[in-house]
This record gives C-alpha cells, sequence and structure tokens, in this order.
C-alpha cells in the first residue's frame, strides 16, 4: 500500500491507530509456546481480532530477530497475512547505514518482507536514507523526537544555531528528494512539542508511540498532530496485544483497540 492510500483508510475505517506488535515470549499467554511457533500463533490471533479497527500495524522486527531463522520465518509470514488486508504496514527495524548497506536492508524488508514502510535512525545523514527512498511506493519512518528517557542525551541537545538537534534533523530532512515519502517517530509523551514539529513538516505524516500504557494523551495529539490529510498514526502496543494472558486475548485485544477507534472518531476531519 502506498503512503498516498493511506489517508483513505484512515477515513473509511474511521480510524488512525496502528498496532504494534511486541510479542515477547515472555509476556504471551501460558497456553501458548514459548517460541516462534507460538509468537507467530499470538500475533496471527491479534492481527485478526484486531484488523477492523486500525488503520496500519507495526511489527517490531527484534521480537522475531532474537528467535533466529525460525523467527524471521514468521514475520515474514504475518507481513504475508497483512498484505492480504486493506492495511498500512510498518517494518519497526531502525536500520540505516552506508549507502550499499542501506541498499541492502531497504532490500530485505521491501522487496523480500513486503513492508509499506520502515522505521530509520537518520543520524548518518541522507546518503544513508536515500536508498530507501527509491522505492517509489514505498515509505521512510525517520526517529526524531522520541520518548525514551535518554533522548535528552541527544535529541535534545542545543544546537549553535539555537535549533535542537531533533528539529534540525527533521528540517534538513525536508530538503531531500522525495521529501512526501518522508514519515517522522514522535514520542506521544511529547505532545506539546506536536505543534512546533507542524511547523517544521506541515504535510507529512507522524508515527506517534506511547498512547496506553506509556501515557500518552490521545485528545493533545489529536489535537496538535491531525493535519488536512489526518497526517498521524497512534501506535498502541502494550495495551492491547498483553490486554489480556487468557485464550480470549483476541477479545480482550479487540475491545482496547475498539476504544481507541471510538475516540479517534471525534477528532476526524
Amino acid at each position: 500500500m502506498k503512503t498516498s492510500d493511506l489517508e483513505a483508510v484512515i477515513i473509511k475505517k474511521k480510524s488512525y491507530l496502528c498496532v504494534g506488535l511486541d510479542p515477547d515470549i515472555h509476556k504471551i499467554p501460558n497456553h501458548l509456546n514459548k517460541n516462534a511457533e507460538g509468537v507467530l500463533e499470538f500475533c496471527l490471533q491479534i492481527i485478526e481480532k484486531t484488523e477492523p479497527f486500525a488503520a496500519a500495524f507495526k511489527v517490531n522486527t527484534a521480537f522475531f530477530e532474537c528467535l533466529g531463522s525460525e523467527g524471521w520465518k514468521a514475520m515474514e509470514t504475518i507481513f504475508a497475512e497483512l498484505k492480504k488486508k486493506d492495511i498500512y504496514t510498518i517494518a519497526d527495524a531502525k536500520r540505516a547505514d552506508i549507502g550499499n548497506t542501506s541498499e541492502q536492508y531497504a532490500k530485505a524488508f521491501f522487496e523480500n518482507l513486503g513492508a509499506d514502510s520502515i522505521t530509520l535512525a537518520p543520524y548518518m545523514g541522507h546518503d544513508s536514507i536515500m536508498p530507501f527512498l527509491q522505492y517509489e511506493e514505498k515509505a521512510a519512518i525517520l526517529l526524531a523526537l522520541t520518548s525514551n528517557p535518554g533522548h535528552f542525551d541527544f535529541e535534545m541537545q542545543i544546537l549553535e544555531n539555537g535549533k535542537r538537534l531533533f528539529e534540525q534533523v527533521i528540517e534538513t530532512s525536508m530538503t531531500w528528494p522525495r521529501k512526501g515519502e518522508l514519515m517522522f517517530v514522535v514520542g506521544a509523551t511529547r505532545s506539546e512539542e506536536i505543534q512546533n514539529i507542524r511547523k517544521i513538516c506541515p504535510d507529512n505524516f507522524l508515527l506517534i508511540p506511547g498512547v496506553g500504557a506509556q501515557g500518552g494523551s490521545l485528545e493533545k495529539i489529536s489535537r496538535f498532530g491531525i493535519n488536512d490529510r489526518v497526517g498521524i498514526l497512534i501506535n498502541a502496543s502494550r495495551s492491547i496485544i498483553y490486554a489480556g494472558n487468557g485464550k480470549d486475548f483476541g477479545e480482550k485485544a479487540a475491545a482496547e483497540a475498539l476504544d481507541l477507534q471510538k475516540q479517534m472518531v471525534e477528532f476526524l476531519p
């Protein structure tokens, strides 16, 4: 699915919810096997039950890669299943490296897995990102202002020009070719910054994790972040996928997703 199709999916589903698949084998229900097979069954049930209320799914690749080759096979199955649905897919891989290495990462996640977009660390600059932007129907999602405690170490540092580093990252990336295919990660716990970020990238989509378990405010994010294209995806992971730990975990997850979707309706343009 192209990023340009994302707005239509959001309007159709009346939801800008992105369900994050972060399947920790120590947290999945006890009746499931604590291996790649159990993780796959867990994720497929979460997808089946929550997909009606979501515009996107974000697959956190670390939770699959740590399981070795069987984990990667499970991830392939998940992306293949998502591709059958009217849903936008994000590989949350946080890659980026020198150009020829990024070319291989882009091939792995865009061509082999079939993800619509991928999260990237932008600090090696434009040549580490451009290989991902060569794919016309794919998007690069740059880490901008994250919600982890360590974001103060670098992202909030004030540069000689008076701008904070995360602001410079967004501003510089907006001068690159195909800037319309860029999205930016902005933590939900930094909702007060979204208005400022919107001045730098008024038309781009923002991927906003941190609603739910991390305590971000859906109302504030929606009020500050929504643009004419809707322009935001709110990611919720733990609060949805671990809503239940019994055999009805899928239904519990669906109830959480539905609750967020109902709240989103009132903010949609």
